[in-house]
């Protein structure tokens, strides 16, 4: 994960920058030349499935998928509050799809019995930076969430929407079999193309898949009667209705926190302070929910849950309640936040792409399949930074 990560009081979830950047695990990420596509990846796809002229739109690094696994999370810190006839009735509200069942090609073995691998991934169905066009999904966050097999930890690996990955060959569209942007798999074939795009290029098994709406957390904030984040410095929205954020601690409704984590702009690391701030909203999500008498309160566990499993889908075998009792004992202190090892961007085929340093990746998802992960943060983990970059890391205090 980018530069330092300004957490709100008390945090001391652990970020690793770029030191954790994005690269291929797997057999085949450049195992095949680059026959360019039709049309190319990585944009927004207008009618047809064809990309449209629009302005190229930047990686939104952080985004949705982190405050998706801290809604998970947040889930599991309420375990045996409602009991589990309670998370039963939950589950049955969540939408469910099936994507593992297209997968055709062949998966990674699952490795570890008891660790846990799912994707989270994030579309912002009412991004103002889309243009306000309902109905328009982008998979702009892409995350494996790890969590070993003794539960007392969380892994959460951003992967860069534009890391330059191998794609297969889509089975719904005509694209597919080559390199390209990431989030080219989801505009190509959906959450299975993602799932195995991933799965190719980690070599790790996922077992769940969730699909987030990040513009569905407003109702969960709100849920919680706000949250408390500290703002890095005074900065004027640059999205209707312009609001004005000011410096310091600042309690937050719906609206207002999703507004200030989309800013990026206002800040010299740009995405990578907006991944910053999503960081710091899930973390404020989770330590509201158990801090503001919302497990206590079954008006407001009801609600709190009810906005959660509206803004996300699921996968056909996750179960809330199985999720909520296995990983009970989970704290927000207990999630490490860090970014797939890549060498940056440069430019392939006219394109601005993030290149996987697939040395360090490859150590980093070995980690990840075979539950070596504190391992792995012992040799490779955050060292202090003086100024927030992509090739920086952080642990927060």
């Amino acid at each position: 994960m980018p530069g330092a990560l300004a957490a709100t009081s008390g945090a001391r979830a652990r970020v690793s920058a770029a030191n954790t950047p994005t690269s291929p695990a797997a057999p085949g990420v450049y195992g095949r030349p680059p026959s360019p596509p039709p049309n190319r990846p990585g944009r927004t796809p207008g009618n047809g499935g064809q990309y449209s002229g629009r302005k190229k739109i930047r990686p939104r690094w952080g985004r949705i998928a982190l405050v998706a696994g801290g809604a998970i999370l947040v889930l599991a810190l309420l375990a045996g509050v409602g009991g589990f006839v309670y998370y039963k009735y939950v589950d049955s509200g969540l939408n469910r799809d099936d994507p593992f069942s297209q997968i055709t090609g062949g998966r990674p073995a699952k490795t570890v019995d008891g660790a846990i691998n799912m994707l989270l991934l994030g579309s912002d169905s009412r991004d103002p930076d889309n243009g306000g066009k309902a109905g328009e999904w982008r998979t702009d966050t892409m995350i494996l969430l790890h969590i070993p097999a003794d539960h007392k930890h969380a892994y959460l690996i951003s992967m860069p929407r534009d890391l330059y990955v191998y794609i297969p060959k889509s089975k719904t569209t005509q694209y597919g079999d080559t390199n390209a942007k990431l989030n080219a798999s989801f505009s190509w074939g959906g959450t299975p193309l993602t799932v195995e795009t991933i799965e190719k290029y980690t070599n790790v098994r996922m077992d769940h898949v969730l699909l987030i709406d990040f513009g569905g957390f407003k109702q969960v904030i709100d849920a919680l009667g706000g949250i408390d984040m500290n703002i890095e410095k005074d900065i004027t929205s640059i999205h209707p209705p312009k609001r004005q954020f000011k410096k310091g601690m600042n309690h937050l409704n719906g609206d207002e926190a999703l507004d200030y984590a989309r800013q990026r702009y206002q800040f010299a690391d740009g995405d990578f302070a907006r991944m910053r701030h999503q960081q710091e909203m899930m973390k404020a999500i989770l330590d509201k929910a158990v801090s503001s008498g919302t497990v206590s309160n079954p008006g407001k566990l009801n609600s709190f849950l009810k906005a959660i499993t509206k803004a996300m889908t699921v996968d056909k075998d996750f179960s809330l309640a199985d999720m909520a009792l296995q990983f009970r004992n989970l704290r927000s202190d207990d999630l490490t936040f860090m970014v797939s090892p890549n060498d940056g961007s440069k430019k392939i085929g006219g394109e601005d792409v993030v290149v996987p340093d697939k040395e360090k990746a490859t150590a980093l998802y070995d980690a990840v399949r075979n539950d070596k992960m504190a391992d792995w943060m012992a040799a490779n983990g955050p060292k202090p930074s003086t100024a927030p970059s992509a090739k920086a890391s952080t642990k927060s205090k």
